[in-house]
Formats: structure tokens, C-alpha cells, sequence
């Protein structure tokens, strides 16, 4: 018998789980976490951040361009500078899901 990897809740599975808790309807989990999406994203791009208090934040890093190398031939290349979309967990995250060494 194989070893069953665990998998990640679904979005429906994810509804549910948060309904039952909150005493919501499973479509005004769906509507919340719709609008927190969408706000996250508006602010983020706007302000450059966003933070999700107790998970972590969106920050928005700028890369200077650099030199890179092309795998297959080994030619040099010029990779260009870009803006990235980077996601910081919390301490507090952190520590929750692996607790610090004593």
C-alpha cells in the first residue's frame, strides 16, 4: 500500500470548514474571501503592500537587471530589471505552523 500524501483543502472544502465555524452561509464565506482577494490585490498594487494580520503580507520588490547565463549553451545573457510580487509570512505564522527549536 503507497503512502497517502495529505492534500491541501479545496476552495469548497475551505467554505465549508470557515461556514461551520462562523455561522455563516457557505456563500457569504465565498463573498468575503472574494472581496479580501480583491482588496489585497487593489492595495498591493497601489501602496506597493499588503498586510494580512497573523498570515503575512504582499510586497511589491523591484529586481535590477542583472547578468544570467543560458543553461543549454552557456552564452551570457542580460536578464532586465522587473517588479516581482512577493509573499512574507508572519512570525506569528511562522511559529504556529513550525514551532521555534528550545
Amino acid at each position: 500500500m503507497a503512502n497517502a500524501t495529505p492534500t491541501p483543502l479545496k476552495k469548497s472544502e475551505m467554505l465549508g470548514v470557515m461556514a461551520e465555524s462562523t455561522g455563516l452561509t457557505k456563500k457569504q464565506v465565498a463573498e468575503f474571501l472574494d472581496t479580501l482577494v480583491d482588496l489585497s490585490y487593489k492595495e498591493t498594487k497601489k501602496n506597493g503592500a499588503f498586510i494580512l494580520p497573523g498570515l503575512g503580507k504582499l510586497v511589491l520588490r523591484k529586481r535590477p537587471k542583472r547578468k544570467g547565463r543560458n543553461p543549454a549553451t552557456g552564452e551570457s545573457i542580460n536578464i532586465p530589471a522587473k517588479t516581482v510580487v512577493k509573499f512574507m509570512l508572519s512570525k506569528t505564522c511562522k511559529d504556529a505552523i513550525v514551532p521555534p527549536k528550545k
